[in-house]
């Protein structure tokens, strides 16, 4: 009982943070997603580092990175700056990189690598987001929708699987996840999608049922490749940011994969 009240309470908060923070103003959505994507490369970087000895990247690195990415996103994407900015970012990870030259690491590559990686993998996504918000105009219910279609989606597959699960999706990767659980969270993704047509007029309605079953797809499998981390490197749980629920990285694992996509879509759409 006590570890279910805690987890309600920690999910009811990370969901007030997520969804107050878009809704409230710009500013309010940058400072908690840069913390938040800061955290997340930490997470990642720490995970990496405990592989073996021949890993050994600072996540401090990271985080800088990550937070200096988002922040060059965030003022370009509102149109603040000019794209000139990511000079800032290029500059940094080019100091990064010059860096090993300096710290006498056994494997200097495998850190460029895995520098390199959770920026693309975890950091990067995050800095999309600035792009679903302001292009071409400050929409902060879509990007709102991007993270209720995921919250919708990983209900009705839970709920789903839970009591019709019988055919496992990866089961050497993620044991619980089934193709019901899929199936489910996919019809309930639909469902959300036109109640967003019938309040949100930005799309229309075969537009955001696309919008939903791209992040279905696009969610499980990011939510399956960060499962894929933590199982080849033997831990149940990314962190313990969010008390009940883990990391970072696992609240946030559908949407790496998800927001790259979503931004593709709507950029196709809009022209």
């Amino acid at each position: 009982m006590n570890n279910l009240l805690q987890r309600t309470l920690s999910g009811a908060i990370f969901v007030a943070l997520v969804a107050g923070s878009i809704l409230w103003c710009p500013y309010a959505f940058g400072g908690v997603f840069v913390l938040a994507a800061a955290l997340a490369v930490r997470e990642f970087h720490r995970l990496s580092n405990r592989q073996d000895q021949e890993v050994n990247v600072p996540p401090a690195a990271g985080m800088a990175g990550a937070a200096l990415l988002f922040a060059c996103s965030y003022l370009y994407a509102s149109g603040t700056l000019p794209g000139i900015i990511y000079a800032a970012y290029g500059v940094y990870v080019a100091a990064v990189m010059v860096a090993e030259l300096f710290r006498k690491q056994v494997h200097p590559i495998h850190n460029w690598a895995y520098f390199l990686l959770g920026q693309v993998m975890v950091a990067l996504p995050f800095a999309l987001l600035n792009f679903i918000l302001f292009v071409p105009s400050y929409r902060p219910l879509i990007l709102l929708a991007v993270f209720v279609t995921i919250w919708v989606n990983d209900t009705g597959a839970y709920l789903t699987g839970m009591a019709f699960g019988r055919h496992k999706m990866f089961e050497r990767v993620s044991p619980k996840k089934s193709w019901e659980g899929f199936a489910g969270g996919a019809v309930l993704a639909l469902l959300s999608g036109y109640v967003f047509s019938r309040f949100i007029p930005d799309l229309n309605l075969w537009q955001w049922l696309v919008f939903s079953e791209i992040i279905v797809v696009c969610g499980t499998l990011g939510d399956l490749t960060e499962s894929l981390l933590k199982r080849t490197l033997h831990v149940k749980d990314s962190g313990h940011a969010i008390p009940g629920h883990g990391g970072m990285l696992d609240r946030f694992d559908s949407m790496l994969l998800a927001a790259p996509m979503v931004l593709i879509f709507l950029l196709v759409i809009n022209g």
